[in-house]
């Protein structure tokens, strides 16, 4: 596991309101260089013992998974739910200099 990867991460929100939120919060405090929000996301889960279904809007968050830990704690102090979903997939590719680019915004402490 590098820290030097980028990384999509995965959470989903109840409403609009609470995902604008936390996606402003990620990348304003440069856990997250960009944060994609898809709406109208289904979602059937099972919770405390019964199966529940939602509609949902889906964060993609793109960051580097030295970012991760503190990206995570961020939105479990944020997020609405008991047990909010971060799930961290490594990029195996793409556009050298997107790439660079999600590196060059999560780095701590750099001006814009």
């Amino acid at each position: 596991m590098n820290a030097d990867t980028a990384i999509a991460c995965l959470c989903t929100c109840p409403d609009a309101d609470s995902a604008r939120r936390i996606a402003q919060a990620l990348v304003g405090e440069r856990l997250a260089a960009c944060v994609n929000l898809v709406p109208g996301i289904g979602s059937v889960y099972r919770w405390q013992g019964r199966v529940q279904e939602d509609q949902e809007v889906l964060l993609v968050i793109k960051t580097m998974r030295a970012r991760l830990d503190a990206l995570a704690a961020r939105v479990q102090a944020l997020h609405p739910y008991e047990l909010p979903e971060v799930v961290a997939v490594d990029i195996a590719g793409g556009l050298p200099a997107y790439l660079a680019w999600i590196a060059d915004q999560t780095r701590p402490g750099d001006p814009d």
